[in-house]
């Protein structure tokens, strides 16, 4: 299998995973239940999940109003954006 296909098999996965993440958490978060570490939502975004975190965060309105996902989350994904740019047009 060609790189370029992994690496989309691998960010289509990444993004899933912190996009269900962010509602699993938020549906912990309604009931009341162990919640997920934030570090661990940080986490999948910065190993490729970004647009999904982000996504996630929108779509169940969750951890908007914290600071550090409203700013650190989109500089995440402008990193990840920028570093495909850099590479794609060496």
């Amino acid at each position: 299998m060609h790189l370029l296909n992994l690496l989309l098999i691998y960010l289509i996965f990444a993004n899933l995973l912190s996009f269900l993440l962010m509602g699993l958490d938020k549906y912990k978060a309604r009931k009341r239940l162990w919640r997920i570490k934030e570090s661990t939502l940080f986490l999948t975004s910065v190993i490729g999940g970004s647009l999904g975190s982000l996504l996630g965060m929108f779509l169940f309105h969750h951890k908007t109003k914290h600071t550090k996902f409203l700013i650190g989350m989109p500089v995440i994904l402008i990193v990840h954006i920028s570093a495909m740019f850099l590479f794609f047009m060496r």
